[in-house]
């Protein structure tokens, strides 16, 4: 993940703000991935993104304050992105499918599996991350409504979204210890026939 300082002196101080805060929220997203919860110190954070401790800590308490922070904001920005895509028109169930696969992909899931199992010893964190997580479930699940268009109205489509969104997230997790090509993941065909066969028909009633 690129989190080079940018180095425009004449920027308006409020733009200079912004740019920093997105470096140090990159910088601690990419740390937590290659490093893992405890090597991710606030020092080593402010090393790569290039900043002084005072920047870091004017807008973060405390560590685990900013890495929340991080992989959230990030997290919304990269559903977002999908958003964006869809106004240019209605996906097919497979390119929606596609879309939702390509969240559980690269550091920002690596370094939430990381929040998430620190926060299984550290009540304080697993306190402050929770609702966190259940908020930015909800404008996940909003962002994968719309990029399923009208198949959204299917009568069985809440149902079939928290079986896609478990089941990849599920597989997800055993790339950190068997790496492999994400495009050629052998479940990708079964989610997409399985979402063919509730979307497709009528009622729900193969469901």
């Amino acid at each position: 993940m690129d989190v080079t300082p940018v180095t425009h002196a004449s920027l308006p101080v409020q733009q200079r703000a912004w740019e920093t805060r997105e470096r140090i929220l990159a910088a601690a997203v990419s740390c937590l991935a290659e490093e893992g919860y405890a090597a991710t110190t606030t020092s080593a954070i402010q090393a790569r993104a290039e900043v002084s401790r005072g920047s870091i800590l004017h807008q973060f308490p405390s560590r685990d304050d900013l890495l929340i922070a991080a992989v959230q904001h990030l997290a919304v920005q990269r559903t977002d992105e999908i958003d964006v895509r869809d106004t240019k028109g209605p996906e097919t169930i497979d390119e929606a499918i596609d879309e939702i696969w390509l969240t559980y992909q690269g550091p920002l899931f690596l370094a939430s599996v990381q929040l998430w199992a620190a926060a299984q010893h550290n009540r304080e964190l697993a306190d402050a991350l929770r609702p966190r997580e259940h908020e930015l479930g909800h404008h996940i699940r909003e962002v994968i409504t719309r990029a399923f268009g009208s198949n959204a109205a299917h009568p069985a489509f809440a149902d079939l979204v928290p079986i896609l969104l478990s089941s990849m997230r599920g597989v997800a997790i055993t790339y950190l210890f068997e790496p492999r090509e994400h495009a050629h993941e052998s479940h990708l065909a079964a989610w997409k026939r399985l979402a063919h066969a509730i979307l497709d028909s009528g009622t729900g009633s193969n469901f």
